[in-house]
């Protein structure tokens, strides 16, 4: 996903409200804008080091930004903004990165389906075959190459996996994608400590046919983009 014009470098002060992140900016002055990330952005929230932001060029925002990519507590870039990953998934299964999710001949975005009114991040197609693939934004650093999700308690996730489950019994695929806007991360597991009811009904849809998958991004000011596989790390928490 190229960036243009390229994100802006600032420092990081605070994030408060949950959508509201102040910087600092290279001539001192402090900027407000928003943070699209509803999690708690665990290990992410790291006063006085390098951001990374959008600017906004509608009048009728409130907030003139948005806030992209921080500095973890241990150095790593972490891409924050959650409304990016779908786009990002989709971008790499339409270029071949994503080699699990090819051969299908149209991919729709936010399609209403499942018992509990859900809508599905993206849909694969190819004739009578549907692919549904919900997507999961990763920033939640663990150590020596390790993230975790989720951040936070997420019942919409377990609602997601609950789905995905009856796409399975009925005959469709269903995958999980672990979208990790990281760098310096080789694997990915479940935070059971976190959300334990997350974490079993993970289990339970990964043995009922779900697929789980997880690829990670390089993230510039100028370029998003999801470059390579990430392991799924399942024995670590």
């Amino acid at each position: 996903m190229k960036i243009d014009p390229p994100l802006e470098q600032a420092v990081f002060v605070k994030r408060y409200k949950r959508f509201f992140a102040d910087i600092e900016l290279s001539d001192g002055s402090p900027l407000t804008i928003h943070c699209a990330n509803t999690g708690s952005m665990q290990h992410c929230l790291n006063p006085g080091t390098p951001c990374w932001f959008s600017r906004s060029s509608n009048p009728k925002r409130k907030l003139p930004g948005t806030l992209e990519i921080v500095t973890t507590v241990s150095g790593l870039l972490a891409g924050v903004n959650t409304s990016r990953a779908n786009h990002l998934v989709a971008e790499a299964i339409a270029s071949g990165v994503i080699t699990e999710l090819q051969g299908y001949s149209t991919m729709s975005s936010e399609v209403r389906y499942g018992e509990e009114k859900s809508r599905i991040d993206l849909l694969l197609e190819k004739d009578s075959e549907q692919c549904f693939v919900e997507v999961k934004n990763v920033t939640l650093e663990a150590g020596k190459g390790l993230a975790r999700f989720p951040d936070a308690v997420t019942t919409r996730g377990t609602k997601h996996l609950r789905e995905l489950m009856r796409v399975v019994a009925g005959g469709q695929r269903a995958v999980l994608l672990y979208c990790v806007q990281m760098t310096g991360i080789d694997r990915v597991a479940v935070a059971k400590g976190v959300d334990p009811v997350y974490a079993a009904t993970l289990s339970e849809a990964i043995a009922a046919g779900v697929q789980v998958l997880a690829y990670g991004c390089k993230l510039t000011a100028e370029d998003i983009a999801i470059n390579r596989k990430v392991a799924l790390g399942w024995c670590v928490y």
